[in-house]
């Protein structure tokens, strides 16, 4: 970011939406993002919005980053999806031993991570750190990523008690001693690039490690900023939730514009049909309640609106993104349905974001009968009595 510059990452962000949009037919054929759009990821500021202000970052608030994540996806989904990543990557990195991040952010707080969030691979303890070896599938951004952080669960401590459980540990990873494997070859997102991360016995020193524990309590060591002291659970889907609302927007943005123009067999204007009028108005109903539920999750986070009593605090905000992004299938669902069969031409920007957000969709973090379960549980335990009335 230019020095000086005092906008915001949400006033920068529909520039990036802009150019994203431009180079939306690379990034499908490619199967990831052009560099072009990368570097106006970076210069937006979205992968130092969550970086230590020790580092030069801006430790940068969740409702913020959701609304410019949002305005990216309006151009190009799979943009949207790089930007909120490369974000909660670097918030991930914040959790590192003191040295791990000096060296993370030596060249400045612009570093891109691409992150793995599941663990694979297999890690053995070393004189003075790890050496780690394995595939991590579905790295998005990794092309393009000056370090990666992969996730492996280490030996337990007490390896013959079955109820101590292996730790799961992050592992930061320069570009240098990485390498990647195409295989990122779908149906929607395309432009993520999201291919396999490969590391071949790879030594990690002990301060570019962190228990991913840390992060699910919001345990930083060397940060008391808000981003930092958040337990997962209250952020956990964010950053696949907030490039939906985008997407759904551009597609009824593109809808909107190619209805305008189209008449039907008989010459009737189909714009002029209550019935198109309609499934118009049910579909933009449906994104902004799904935005107000994402939005509201966000406000939690950062403490701007009240957090829920007790234990819904656990279990409210990742119900809400679910059934956000559900409410997001369904409004994009209805106008590509709606589109006839011109709607299905490949250069027709609304099938694009169709793929794009039922694939995004089908995200193991958004899975409404996973986090409703969660809620349910709760809700039927007996504990929402001590803690007001379930809302």
């Amino acid at each position: 970011m230019p020095q000086g510059d005092k906008s915001t990452i949400v006033t920068r962000a529909p520039g990036v939406a802009e150019i994203a949009a431009r180079h939306t037919d690379e990034a499908e054929t490619a199967r990831r993002l052009s560099p072009e759009v990368v570097r106006a990821v970076l210069d937006a500021g979205f992968a130092r919005h969550f970086v230590p202000v020790a580092h030069g970052g801006e430790a940068g608030g969740f409702a913020e980053l959701t609304s410019a994540v949002g305005l990216v996806g309006e151009g190009c989904t799979s943009a949207a999806w790089a930007a909120s990543l490369a974000a909660y990557a670097g918030r991930y990195a914040a959790f590192l031993p003191a040295e791990g991040q000096a060296e993370i952010w030596a060249d400045g707080p612009d570093a891109l991570l691409a992150g793995a969030l599941m663990p694979s691979g297999k890690a053995e303890p070393v004189a003075g750190g790890w050496r780690l070896s394995g595939e991590w599938k579905y790295i998005s951004g990794v092309h393009f990523a000056d370090w990666a952080l992969a996730c492996a669960a280490v030996p337990a401590d007490r390896p013959e008690d079955p109820d101590v459980r292996p730790e799961v540990r992050f592992f930061a990873v320069p570009r240098a001693d990485f390498s990647i494997e195409d295989s990122w070859f779908t149906v929607g997102m395309r432009g993520t690039g999201s291919d396999t991360l490969v590391l071949s016995d790879v030594f990690v020193p002990e301060h570019r490690t962190l228990a991913r524990s840390l992060v699910h309590a919001g345990q930083a060591p060397d940060s008391d900023a808000r981003c930092h002291i958040v337990p997962m659970h209250a952020v956990n889907a964010l950053p696949f939730a907030a490039p939906l609302i985008g997407a759904a927007r551009g597609a009824l943005r593109a809808w909107i514009a190619r209805t305008g123009s189209r008449v039907d067999r008989r010459g009737q204007a189909v714009g002029e049909k209550p019935s198109t009028q309609v499934a118009l108005a049910r579909s933009a109903a449906e994104v902004d309640a799904a935005e107000l539920l994402i939005l509201r999750t966000a406000a939690v986070a950062d403490g701007t609106q009240d957090c829920p009593p007790g234990g819904e605090a656990a279990v409210r905000g990742a119900r809400d993104l679910a059934l956000a992004v559900e409410l997001l299938v369904s409004a994009v669902d209805r106008v590509f349905r709606t589109s006839g069969t011109s709607g299905q031409s490949s250069s027709d920007p609304v099938q694009r974001f169709w793929r794009d957000v039922n694939s995004a969709a089908s995200h193991v973090a958004l899975s409404f009968e996973t986090t409703g379960a969660a809620y349910g549980a709760w809700a039927l335990s007996g504990e929402e009595r001590g803690a007001g009335a379930v809302r």
